[in-house]
């Protein structure tokens, strides 16, 4: 998959023939009261209900200086808000630049890595891009379709965290691991990138709130 940047997120007149003999008019548009309806449909299927609090297991950042790992909560709004979390993560500094972890409801997970302007992300389930805010906003940022529930794969960079000891494949046969819930998959994702113990921490304060 491809690397993305955040920047790729982003009258007439009708001159009438000969002269006017009467009041000017306006043409009514021929649009059927069902068509109306159909168009107000299809907004309300775009619109997605934020993930409330409840369902948020947590929202971390995590980053290196001087090659210690710093690791801490981020509020939870940002749970729902792909662009402001990438904000978020522009302004710390690292040596590798950020990480955000998202994990919602032990089902689903996202992964974003800014380094300045070079944005990469990773959602795990697609099919979750079709009822969580964030899940859609990856999906947005990477040109991507929703698939159906029954064809749903990883969507984004497997190979996000390849540089900082996660291999494309290990990653990979972490997403896949049913037994696993979002936010464990998450915990074992940062003990290979050695993380820990400071990311179980902050994720189990999370869990207790």
């Amino acid at each position: 998959m491809s690397d993305f940047d955040d920047d790729e997120y982003e009258s007439f007149d009708a001159d009438g023939a000969g002269q006017q003999t009467g009041p000017a008019t306006t043409p009514l548009l021929d649009v059927h009261p069902d068509d109306a309806d159909d168009d107000t449909d299809e907004d309300d299927e775009d619109d997605l209900e934020d993930a409330a609090e409840d369902e948020i297991d947590f929202v971390i950042s995590a980053h290196r200086e001087d090659g210690q790992p710093l690791v801490q909560a981020l509020a939870a709004d940002l749970a729902n808000d792909l662009e402001e979390l990438i904000v978020q993560l522009r302004r710390l500094p690292g040596d590798a630049g950020a990480l955000g972890f998202v994990s919602l409801v032990e089902e689903v997970f996202v992964i974003v890595r800014v380094r300045g302007q070079h944005v990469q992300v990773l959602l795990n389930d697609g099919a979750a891009a079709g009822d969580w805010p964030i899940a859609r906003d990856v999906a947005d940022l990477l040109g991507e379709d929703i698939p159906d529930e029954d064809e749903s794969e990883p969507m984004g960079d497997l190979a996000i965290l390849a540089d900082l000891g996660m291999s494309e494949l290990d990653l990979s046969s972490l997403v896949d691991d049913l037994d696993l819930g979002s936010d464990q998959v998450l915990i074992e994702i940062a003990d290979k990138i050695n993380l820990n113990p400071q990311f179980q921490r902050v994720a189990e304060l999370a869990f207790r709130s």
